[in-house]
């Protein structure tokens, strides 16, 4: 038997973290039990007004997804979206952090600051100018492009490049993010280990490889997640630049869960589609942990 005071103490930690975990359970696991609850219904407009009107019907909204084929182009669309734009913002972010903590860097400062303004800018603002740089005929990306003899593609109007154009955009918004915490993660490298590294004879790409990287798994870790799950929440940047078109091209989960429950009212058919997401973002944490657990091991 525990003695007194160990239990006034696990009763005063119980009083303290009540407050948090009640909120958590009102706006967190509340909302989410409604939701999964909702998924098993036919909830639609009808239903806000008579609310008895609401029928369970068991897993016909997730068999619903199986044969939808808008479902389908979303789900497809969202996985290039990661796959494609995943590794190519950690690529970029880790980039400018080794360029911002190079040993000959002048001006770290200055340049984090700029290289970190685009995630604190409004999305829809710098979507909006990014729609226009992307105009065929006045747009300075095409300019450009002309000016050098290369194509010029209409980005947001061809099918084929409306995706790519997205996913350009979304790396320059976010990588700034990813980029402070690799500058952390290099920070917290002993430098100790890069002279025994120059003293062997090691080069610039041996430490690169054999230093640094094992050095910055954790961090790789911890931004590959963070990504990944931002990138599978893809919205905003394809409802204000293309509203999801070219003939569908740009349509995401998150694009098609918000026109079957806002747009068609359709809201049983919007949470199923909410719970496929939420499992393919669990699915591919859960990959990233075994992976990272395997290289441990």
């Amino acid at each position: 038997m525990r003695p007194p005071y160990l239990r006034a103490e696990a009763r005063a930690g119980w009083a303290f973290a009540f407050p948090a975990l009640a909120l958590i359970g009102v706006f967190f696991f509340l909302p989410v039990a409604m939701g999964l609850l909702l998924s098993f219904t036919d909830f639609d407009l009808y239903s806000i007004g008579d609310p008895s009107a609401v029928r369970l019907v068991g897993l016909a909204n997730y068999a619903h997804l199986v044969s939808d084929r808008e479902f389908w182009n979303a789900l497809r669309i969202t996985f290039v979206y990661v796959l494609a734009g995943g590794p190519l913002a950690v690529l970029a972010s880790l980039g400018a952090a080794l360029l911002v903590s190079a040993r000959l860097a002048r001006m770290k400062g200055a340049f984090r600051v700029i290289f970190f303004s685009p995630v604190v800018t409004t999305l829809v603002a710098v979507a909006i100018v990014w729609r226009y740089l992307y105009h065929p005929r006045y747009g300075l990306v095409d300019a450009a492009l002309t000016r050098l003899g290369l194509p010029a593609p209409d980005w947001l109007g061809d099918p084929a490049w409306a995706l790519p154009a997205i996913i350009l955009f979304s790396v320059w918004k976010n990588f700034g993010y990813n980029m402070l915490i690799f500058v952390a993660g290099l920070q917290n490298i002993p430098e100790e280990l890069y002279e025994a590294a120059r003293l062997d004879g090691a080069g610039g790409w041996a430490r690169f490889r054999y230093i640094t990287l094992p050095a910055l798994a954790p961090t790789f870790l911890f931004v590959g997640v963070i990504t990944m799950i931002a990138q599978f929440q893809l919205f905003a940047e394809p409802y204000v630049m293309t509203a999801g078109g070219p003939v569908r091209s740009t349509v995401s989960l998150i694009m098609l869960m918000y026109e079957q429950g806002f747009r068609w009212w359709r809201m049983g058919y919007a949470a199923a589609i909410a719970f496929v997401l939420l499992a393919l973002v669990l699915a591919g944490t859960l990959v990233q942990l075994r992976l990272r657990r395997e290289e441990r091991s």
